[in-house]
């Protein structure tokens, strides 16, 4: 059993995948997202491919005729072609919930990077000139008590927020595709979702009904000086319409994890404005969650050895 991982993976994470795989009895090789030559050679034995965010086509599968499961290290498949999959009879599973912590923890923390403009700080400070800020930028730095937050989703991530938001002095409302009886918080539409709260945190995956669910029309209906936190997928958010109510003022800030297109171009308007606070798809990956994620994935190739299902397999393609 060969399993091929396609990611930039640290010197930890490589560490921890041969420790792993040696325990399971797997043959594992970790090759570099963007080193297509190697990935070449490395896919064309192999029974499972360890999918994190490189897209997964028809022709990563054909170049892998071995290919039994697309096993993917975090939850949201819109990277992978299913459809494809389905047709070349590759299982594709995914790791429901293994990321929550991590994505919960990155969440607060961009929320509260925002409030407090740290991406305007950090740097003003290492220069020397922290200690002469922009004063009328210091009159609108803020905390989270005494604001309302609101959760665009209300699954393994968002929800383990509630009781830390509400502890922290703010309010929590969310929308979802049902109430969520015993969780924090008030449950209500999207569009009352978005003219009452003061931050917006998204936290669905990305399919044919959310892409660009934060647009014009919704960010005009979001409160004025509101924040936006994107720990999801970028494509949940028409990015021009966003840095323009970002650049105008009708928005205080924005924190995102994500992007429409991975890695954005040099040029993103993002990267010029100081009221947004940026990290690169890294809510997900910790040390401690890369773990769960790895014993997980390994778990799936042994049984997918020993000729069983495994678990997670996306429900379309069961």
């Amino acid at each position: 059993m060969k399993a091929v991982l396609q990611y930039r993976a640290s010197a930890g994470f490589q560490a921890a995948l041969a420790r792993d795989a040696l325990l399971a009895g797997v043959d594992a090789v970790a090759v570099d997202e963007f080193d297509e030559p190697a990935f070449g050679r490395e896919i064309a034995d192999a029974d499972v491919l360890l999918h994190v965010l490189k897209p997964v086509t028809a022709a990563t599968l054909a170049a892998g005729p071995r290919l039994q499961l697309v096993q993917k290290l975090g939850v949201g498949v819109n990277t992978i072609d299913l459809e494809a999959c389905k047709a070349a009879g590759v299982a594709v599973a995914n790791m429901p919930g293994v990321n929550g912590q991590a994505v919960a923890e990155m969440a607060l923390a961009l929320m509260l990077a925002v409030l407090r403009r740290l991406s305007y700080l950090d740097p003003l400070t290492r220069r020397g000139d922290g200690w002469a800020p922009d004063l009328d930028l210091i009159d609108g730095t803020g905390e989270l008590c005494g604001r309302t937050v609101g959760f665009v989703g209300y699954g393994g991530s968002a929800s383990r927020l509630g009781a830390a938001l509400e502890a922290l002095g703010a309010r929590v409302i969310y929308t979802a595709r049902s109430a969520k009886p015993g969780l924090p918080g008030r449950f209500t539409d999207l569009p009352t979702l978005l003219a009452e709260a003061d931050i917006v945190s998204l936290h669905v995956p990305l399919t044919a009904e959310t892409e660009r669910l934060i647009n014009a029309q919704s960010l005009a209906a979001m409160k004025p000086g509101a924040i936006l936190i994107n720990t999801a997928r970028g494509g949940l958010v028409d990015e021009p319409a966003l840095t323009a109510a970002l650049t105008s003022g009708r928005l205080r800030g924005a924190g995102l994890d994500v992007f429409a297109e991975e890695p954005p171009p040099a040029n993103h308007p993002f990267f010029t404005l100081d009221n947004v606070v940026l990290t690169a798809h890294l809510a997900g990956p910790t040390q401690e969650s890369s773990i769960t994620r790895l014993r997980n994935g390994f778990d799936n190739c042994e049984r997918v050895a020993r000729g069983k299902k495994p678990l997670w397999v996306i429900p379309e393609l069961d």
